[in-house]
């Protein structure tokens, strides 16, 4: 007995070596004979075995074999987007592997013998018309004895692109082991990989979309607009510490999506060309908006002129016309410029020459982004649209406590 309980534990130590090496940027194992220079994704050690064992008919739902094993139950659902971020994508085949309750890539008998590196919990889901998907399964648990964050590894074929290519692990906000310099590291492939669960009952449930293409080598869709400014649609809203001049956070430097990343919220980017009659238009909707949605939306104005930049004439500035709006929680915040890296505002990659530009996010990620947006009626129309479009089925969950 002795005996056996060693070789099961030496298999499955083999799979967990041998599993995390499958999303590298490897030139030997492709699902075509095309070099990885050419491939989509540039390349993907191990992902072939998404092929090993797949189903003729995929359906948008799956429920893994560790459902049903020891471990938090954990749902991750959302869209999958085309290249735009904002068309749903159908038909897409997301395959996904984890580690069970103990941390291994446990295989089972029966197995393919070469799937048996990725363990018995795995399994794929195809888009719906819609480009929803479901995965219902547990909370992977991280590696014996080792520092890397749990996590879910997940690889994509569209139904138009001929090789299959890796995303960013799914892995957890909560969890310690993802540590910030980790967080930075991330590639945000497919965009970002983080997952934020929410709690119902015993079910843990993460809301994640994917953006094919965003961040992938090679893909044959690229943005092709004149204008640049902000991350795109599917990444994580930046940690930024701005100067608060007027509004609920007055006097402090609090970042934005730190405090409020809960629900959705807007940020509104004016750099080197402020137009203060149409900014005073946006602040007024802006209020609007946060009045009528309540807890369910914040709004904050990121001012970032670097010309003739003066720390109190600025607040002073930002004051003055809080005051004249009568503004009660959008709040108006400043930084010397849009590439100050004190503040860490860089990091959001605005461009300081255009007029203005707006991120719309929810729990803290992307999901939407304006480039020079005039205050006009439509445009109201437009912002409104967005955020009813993407609100959460699961916004009166509660979060998990965090250390």
């Amino acid at each position: 007995m002795n005996r056996l309980t060693n070789i099961i534990l030496f298999v499955a130590l083999l799979n967990l070596l041998t599993s995390c090496a499958t999303q590298t940027n490897d030139n030997s194992s492709t699902s075509s004979n095309t070099t990885s220079k050419n491939l989509v994704g540039g390349g993907c050690d191990g992902c072939e075995i998404m092929y090993v064992g797949m189903p003729t008919n995929i359906n948008s739902t799956d429920t893994s074999a560790g459902w049903i094993e020891n471990g938090q139950k954990l749902l991750v659902t959302g869209t999958v987007f085309k290249f735009d971020g904002k068309t749903p994508a159908p038909n897409v085949i997301i395959y996904y592997w984890q580690t069970d309750n103990n941390g291994y890539y446990s295989p089972k008998q029966g197995m393919d013998e070469e799937a048996e590196r990725h363990g018995h919990i795995r399994g794929w889901v195809k888009t719906d018309e819609n480009g929803k998907y479901s995965i219902y399964t547990i909370r992977p648990a991280p590696y014996p004895n080792e520092d890397n964050p749990a996590h879910i590894h997940t690889s994509i074929k569209e139904p138009t692109i001929d090789n299959e290519y890796y995303i960013d692990e799914f892995v957890f906000d909560d969890d310690n082991l993802l540590t910030s310099d980790k967080r930075k590291a991330l590639e945000n492939r497919g965009g970002s990989g983080i997952l934020r669960v929410l709690i119902s009952g015993d079910l843990q449930i993460a809301e994640h979309n994917i953006i094919l293409g965003l961040n992938i080598p090679n893909y044959p869709e690229k943005n092709e607009s004149e204008k640049q400014s902000g991350l795109e649609i599917g990444e994580d809203n930046p940690s930024f510490i701005p100067y608060h001049a007027f509004g609920p956070d007055k006097g402090t430097r609090t970042c934005p999506v730190c405090k409020y990343g809960r629900f959705h919220g807007i940020v509104y980017f004016v750099g080197n060309h402020p137009n203060w009659n149409d900014i005073k238009k946006w602040l007024t909707f802006l209020e609007q908006e946060s009045v009528t949605r309540s807890t369910y939306l914040k709004a904050y104005f990121v001012y970032g002129n670097e010309k003739e930049y003066d720390k109190d004439t600025r607040q002073k500035e930002l004051e003055k016309i809080g005051i004249e709006l009568n503004l009660k929680n959008v709040a108006l915040t400043f930084v010397p410029s849009m590439t100050d890296k004190e503040s860490e505002v860089n990091l959001n990659k605005i461009n300081p020459n255009v007029e203005n530009t707006f991120v719309i996010y929810r729990h803290r990620t992307i999901i939407d982004k304006y480039i020079d947006l005039k205050p006009t009626e439509e445009n109201f129309k437009i912002i409104k649209a967005t955020l009813d479009r993407t609100q959460s089925d699961y916004f009166n969950l509660q979060e998990p406590k965090h250390d």
